[in-house]
């Protein structure tokens, strides 16, 4: 059983996650308006990434007789300036998530709640591969900075980008 506060901060995750889902798939549309069709899949394989860990929260709770609470997802930005200002905007969201998580592991280990804590740990890592895919699209955006024909290529790359689904654990007969 979950204690209260994890439980209330594994909801409040699921919320974090959804509004990650719905930033990435802001980002995908404006890049999509620009023209930008590689960087627009890239945000839009983040996107279904996104509800996926939500989804694997919400299957977590429910597995530990726990209540999924929804909540409204606030609005997101709209409109970058550029690819490096979106991928800046990512890396510095996703230290914020990774704070977050690192919470609900701080939480689980203070409850001695090992089940939480096992399955926190894919979490974990998956923040420091988000964390590092940002900083490798910063790097690559900085390098074709003002090469119109090096952005051309950056975006054909990003349009081969596919999503897998992060863990089994995210599907659901529903």
């Amino acid at each position: 059983m979950l204690s209260e506060k994890l439980h209330e901060a594994l909801n409040a995750q699921i919320n974090a996650e959804l509004w990650s889902a719905y930033l990435y798939l802001s980002m995908s549309m404006d890049a999509e308006a620009k023209g930008l069709k590689g960087v627009a899949n890239w945000f839009y394989v983040q996107f279904q990434e996104e509800q996926d860990h939500a989804r694997i929260l919400m299957n977590y709770i429910l597995s530990r007789d726990g209540k999924v609470s929804l909540k409204p997802i606030e609005a997101v930005r709209t409109e970058w300036a550029s690819p490096l200002e979106m991928f800046q905007d990512t890396l510095a969201h996703e230290k914020e998530v990774t704070a977050m998580i690192n919470n609900l592991a701080s939480i689980a280990a203070e409850d001695k709640d090992y089940a939480s804590s096992n399955m926190l740990v894919w979490f974990v890592d998956e923040q420091v591969e988000e964390e590092e895919s940002a900083r490798e699209m910063i790097s690559a955006c900085e390098a074709v900075d003002g090469n119109k024909f090096g952005l051309y290529m950056l975006d054909k790359e990003l349009a081969a980008r596919v999503y897998t689904q992060a863990s089994p654990l995210a599907s659901t007969n529903a």
